[in-house]
């Protein structure tokens, strides 16, 4: 009668009664119908001479013996009182007389239409016996096997467990199992109500009072066999309690990670068998980690599908060719959301943006993939080398340029409002568990640590997960720094021991001691917790973030610790940049010791970063606009290609309209003499003048009358030199000779051609004639 889908295996647990021994014939004889239909009427009138006094002494001669013979043995073992047995008795009599059979041949769905699935349901039906409904429930269990899931776990399964198995027994393997959860975290009052109901229901249903004859299977069963999600919550516990105790092969987390992983077995619709097979041997075969085989085989799975659309006669990878190879990498390259995908798949947001392109990322990842696999067939000779996988499979430039280093770096002033909240949490600030009752599932010193950690470290958020007890170790000496002559204070780092990552190995970096405090503070209040095995290096290891025998969950960090930390900070969840989540945390750190006033070089910030590569933190390291713009003006970009010179200006000739006579107006001081050529920034001439007719020079009396001039006016230009010239003035003399040699045959402004051989320059001016422009004294560099 059980609903039981799997066999369960005999108990060494004595079953109180034998129902073998018992007359179960199915039909009702005459005298049975007519002592019950006698019975049935006299309760209607005199409920409390139903049975006048044939209970629980029950005479050989009895019209029911063989059905009530039953109830009172179960009577017995269940140690009830009289009323409640004689309630559940008369409850039996009516629903044989309106049945007309014996509950020999009731099935479930018979024991349920009788007892209701709950407690109301029963009353509201059986209003005169309210108090029997625990009674006949251990009956259905006890003669007739019935252990409905639904049925049992919607009684009190203590009682209920008491009254079959024994007080005794009960609470022995009540204690041996909620002792523990306990130790590891969980609240002592779920401890005492919700564990005992869990743990009761799975006995039951197993048949059996001792804890190790459960198995994984049985408590998954009786999890998803439809009791409330409140006591369907406990089993994952009590399967790490039982297994931690050695009576689980795994727990229920494990199973729940191995049907994720199995189910995509029935996905591979569209894909050619030849294929199917080639690539699950890669998988048996290759050395990567399971997540990534996973992942490239995830992928290998859809190109199978574009080979059985676009070359249906291409059956494996065999066959390919670089025909094969090209199209395959064009397909990629205009390949949409939902192309290659299996049906039934695309759900939610996925499934709005079908036929948009997929991201450049993505291609890549296809391609590599595929790439990895025909290079480990090539070398491993299962089929033969007739193309390149590097070069034929190669991503194209078009790809490969959209994708490159683009640290998602969160603003200072949005970074500093969450360092804030981190170093500010309180009680209030976590979520309410269930039904906004506190405290939460985690404790406030492990989130501190955790949100401290998170912000200050720059780790990986399954590093953080990672993280040993005992990873800070603090610098309590003065350490000598080598090849400086300042050493390191005392407490003014302490140390973090970072796990085994996915690009190096396991090494140690200079946290703040911020860290190592909050750290410290979780680790006095941490309980006592089970090993675990470290995902990546398969250790058995004390986990630091580790709580009610369980790691930190995988998504904590981004669907609860940063939402809060967000929410206390009043800072969006988002930002330009996208979603604020754990890893933006890490480029923002690199960023910011990269900007510093003394920053930490790009190899510092590899080995702080725990890089293998530095072009990989060059992925996480960017420079900021404001250092950027600095270093633009340092370098004097604008003032590399112009020079200021003085420029005096006649006042007197302009006003009184000898300028527009010809008459000279504007001095252009060369330093030697002056330019009267009102176009002298267009002058070839200018830095190495040739003497023309618009020349004054100094020593001349004109020059002296210029400079004696009243109403003249100083004022600066800016003359944008050419290459060759910004040569000449910061070369030198060799630069000035190029220069010199190539205005040889260009006129002056007054149509001349000017003399440059050097007979010509020896007997000419002095040196100081061809001085240079950037080096003419001025005394005012502003605009007068």
């Amino acid at each position: 009668m059980s609903t039981l889908p799997l066999a369960v295996p005999t108990s060494t647990w004595p079953w109180p009664l034998d129902p073998t021994r018992y007359n179960r014939r199915p039909q009702l004889t005459a005298a049975e119908r007519a002592d019950l239909r006698t019975r049935v009427a006299r309760r209607k009138h005199a409920p409390h001479l139903f049975f006048a006094g044939d209970l629980p002494a029950l005479p050989p001669a009895h019209p029911l013996a063989r059905l009530l013979q039953p109830v009172l043995d179960a009577w017995r073992v269940a140690g009830v009182d009289r009323q409640e047995a004689t309630d559940g008795a008369a409850l039996l009599v009516a629903e044989m007389h309106r049945r007309r059979s014996t509950y020999w041949v009731w099935n479930e769905a018979d024991w349920v239409d009788l007892l209701g699935l709950t407690f109301r349901a029963f009353q509201q039906r059986h209003h005169k016996a309210k108090t029997c409904r625990l009674f006949l429930i251990t009956f259905s269990y006890l003669v007739t096997g019935v252990t409905h899931v639904p049925l049992l776990s919607q009684c009190r399964l203590r009682p209920l467990a008491e009254r079959i198995f024994g007080a005794a027994a009960v609470a022995q393997a009540v204690e041996q199992v909620c002792t523990q959860l306990v130790a590891w975290g969980y609240p002592a009052g779920r401890a005492t109500t919700r564990f005992p109901r869990a743990l009761c229901l799975a006995l039951l249903v197993r048949r059996s009072p001792y804890p190790h004859e459960l198995s994984t299977e049985l408590l998954e069963h009786v999890r998803c066999a439809g009791v409330n999600s409140r006591l369907a919550d406990q089993f994952s516990a009590l399967s790490r309690g039982l297994f931690t105790q050695g009576h689980l092969a795994q727990t229920l987390e494990q199973v729940l990670n191995r049907t994720k992983r199995e189910r995509f077995v029935d996905r591979f619709e569209g894909v050619p068998p030849d294929w199917l097979a080639w690539c699950q041997r890669w998988v048996a075969t290759s050395t990567f980690r399971p997540k990534v085989r996973q992942s490239t085989f995830r992928y290998l799975i859809k190109a199978g599908r574009w080979l059985a659309a676009a070359h249906p006669d291409v059956l494996g990878p065999a066959v390919w060719t670089r025909e094969v190879a090209a199209d395959f990498v064009a397909a990629v390259v205009r390949l949409r959301i939902g192309d290659w995908a299996a049906p039934g798949t695309l759900v939610g947001r996925a499934a709005q943006r079908v036929g948009q392109p997929v991201k450049a990322t993505t291609m890549e990842k296809l391609l590599s993939c595929v790439r990895a696999f025909f290079k480990d067939g090539h070398t491993w000779g299962w089929f033969p080398a007739r193309f390149d996988p590097y070069r034929c499979l190669g991503t194209p430039r078009s790809v490969s340029a959209l994708i490159g280093p683009d640290p998602r770096v969160i603003a200072d002033d949005v970074w500093a409002k969450l360092l804030w909240a981190g170093l500010n949490l309180t009680e209030e600030d976590l979520p309410a568990t269930l039904f906004g009752q506190r405290p939460t599932f985690y404790p406030l010193p492990l989130v501190r640590a955790l949100s401290t950690v998170w912000l200050f470290t720059g780790l990986r958020a399954n590093e953080i997960r990672r993280l040993r007890v005992g990873c800070v170790r603090w610098q309590r000496d003065a350490v000598p720094v080598p090849w400086t002559d300042e050493p390191l204070p005392p407490d003014a780092v302490c140390w973090l021991d970072v796990p085994v990552n996915k690009t190096s190995t396991a090494f140690t970096k200079a946290v703040d001691r911020a860290v190592g405090d909050a750290v410290a503070a979780w680790e006095r209040v941490r309980p006592a917790q089970p090993v675990q095995l470290d995902d990546r290096t398969y250790e058995a290891v004390d986990l630091l973030f580790s709580f009610r025998g369980h790691p930190l969950g995988t998504t904590y960090l981004n669907a609860t610790l940063i939402p809060l930390l967000c929410r206390k900070a009043g800072v969006p969840r988002a930002d330009a940049r996208g979603t604020i989540t754990s890893h933006r945390a890490r480029s923002t750190i690199a960023s910011q010791l990269f900007n510093a006033k003394e920053p930490l070089t790009l190899f510092e910030l590899q080995e702080w970063m725990g890089h293998r590569l530095v072009s990989s933190t060059q992925h996480y390291a960017k420079l900021t606009p404001a250092k950027v713009a600095k270093a633009y003006e340092k370098a004097g970009y604008f003032a590399r290609n112009v020079r200021m010179m003085d420029v005096l200006i006649d006042q007197q000739a302009v006003q009184s309209g000898a300028a527009a006579a010809g008459e000279p107006w504007k001095y252009y001081d060369l330093g030697h003499g002056y330019c009267t050529y009102d176009f002298f920034d267009q002058c070839a001439h200018r830095m190495a003048c040739a003497k023309c007719s618009f020349y004054r020079p100094k020593a001349s009396a004109a020059a002296q009358l210029v400079e004696g001039k009243q109403h003249l006016q100083r004022m600066l230009q800016e003359i944008p030199l050419l290459d060759d010239e910004r040569a000449a003035v910061e070369d030198g003399l060799e630069a000035m000779e190029a220069l010199l040699q190539r205005l040889a045959a260009v006129p002056a402004p007054d149509g001349t051609v000017p003399d440059r051989s050097p007979a010509a320059r020896m007997d000419g001016p002095p040196a100081d004639e061809f001085m240079p422009l950037s080096v003419v004294p001025s005394q005012n560099r502003s605009l007068a």
